[in-house]
């Protein structure tokens, strides 16, 4: 599967993803013939080669509109829809400016329907959004992941007035997912470039198992003194057929509970976004049995999580650890058995019958529930669905 890493060691605005995916290979020309569908009127996209720090990559700059208008919402997607770009790339560029809108409504509270884009809406927005997602069409990439995002500390200019750094706007965006603040006075990931990573990034996490086949970097516009103000990009073929994604670990001991009250709570984790819950017997201070109370969660669940053990538990402190996960990639289907349908996982070598299903079909029809299972891993073998 062919891969975009995006490495933000200096955040991310939309020009630099663009200037790194072209610095990586993406044919300037044949980004201008996707970009000039758009009914934008005369506009030119344009590139050069920049320096920050030593380092060398493509600076990517969009002229036409002197005076952009305040765009809606409704006129953006109008803009990409009436394109002659693919499906998929309306799809993706439509999902993240309205992204973008749910953002800047909260931070004004209004709704996304009456958001003035200003900034993000002018042409450069426009191109930039509408450009990665080409981009990354045209090279191939299936899937685009992310490191962590480093923020920026300070004041900017904004239509509104003086803002703080991060912008409002960006910290909606970047809610839920990792996050790193420093001392750097400027805007180091706009709220273009959050809205671009956080909507099309599978997962946030360190480098990955990577053929890496080309690299590029994306020059920002500043020559900052503390860090190269770059966006570098690896593209290449992932390795393997399975999935990887970062999540976050929360875990309690606890030795003073009620055990009938740990079967309420782990319903209730599940039902607030747990993806997985154990209970672990260990022996704590004094001697004293415990249980280790562990929760697997998506990063952007831990508080929803962390509310209910506070809630629901006698603990007065949780520990949180972030772990990557390998996945096989894997689907669902469905498959008749003599009883009749079952759910069933299906992986490169095996098929996992869904246990509710099953269990469902040996209550009613009197069957061994070991029975059903066999019946429907030989049906999903057999591709009997």
């Amino acid at each position: 599967m062919r891969v975009a890493y995006f490495d933000c060691f200096s955040g991310a605005s939309g020009d630099m993803i663009l200037g790194a995916l072209v610095d990586a290979g993406l044919e300037l020309e044949e980004l201008r013939k996707e970009l000039g569908t758009l009914p934008l009127g005369n506009f030119s996209i344009s590139s050069k080669r920049e320096a920050r720090h030593g380092m060398w990559g493509t600076k990517v700059e969009v002229s036409g509109e002197a005076h952009p208008p305040h765009r809606h919402l409704s006129d953006v997607l109008k803009v990409i829809e009436a394109s002659r770009i693919s499906e998929r790339s309306k799809t993706l560029a439509s999902k993240i400016f309205s992204r973008l809108a749910e953002a800047e409504a909260r931070v004004h509270g209004t709704s996304p329907e009456h958001v003035h884009f200003h900034e993000v809406g002018a042409l450069d927005a426009i191109v930039d959004i509408v450009g990665a997602v080409v981009g990354l069409e045209i090279l191939g990439v299936e899937e685009v992941w992310v490191s962590p995002l480093r923020l920026g500390t300070g004041y900017t200019r904004s239509a509104h007035g003086t803002i703080p750094i991060p912008s409002p706007a960006t910290l909606e965006l970047t809610k839920g997912f990792p996050v790193e603040r420093t001392r750097v006075p400027y805007e180091l990931l706009t709220p273009t470039g959050a809205a671009i990573l956080t909507t099309l990034a599978e997962g946030f996490v360190g480098p990955l198992i990577l053929k890496v086949e080309s690299v590029g970097y994306g020059v920002g516009d500043r020559d900052i003194p503390e860090l190269p103000n770059l966006l570098r990009v690896q593209i290449g073929e992932r390795e393997g057929s399975y999935r990887h994604d970062r999540t976050a670990v929360l875990e309690t001991n606890i030795d003073d509970m009620n055990p009938e009250l740990y079967g309420y709570l782990m319903e209730r984790l599940f039902e607030e976004g747990a993806l997985d819950v154990y209970l672990t017997s260990v022996a704590m201070k004094k001697g004293r049995p415990g249980v280790l109370v562990s929760v697997l969660v998506p990063p952007e669940g831990i508080s929803r999580i962390a509310e209910v053990l506070f809630r629901e538990t006698t603990t007065l402190g949780l520990r949180i650890s972030y772990v990557d996960r390998l996945k096989l990639q894997r689907s669902e289907g469905t498959v008749r058995t003599p009883w009749g349908p079952v759910r069933v996982k299906l992986t490169r070598d095996w098929a996992s019958p869904e246990y509710e299903d099953c269990a469902r079909i040996a209550r009613e029809r009197k069957v061994p529930l070991r029975e059903v299972y066999r019946a429907a891993q030989r049906a999903a073998e057999e591709g009997e669905g």
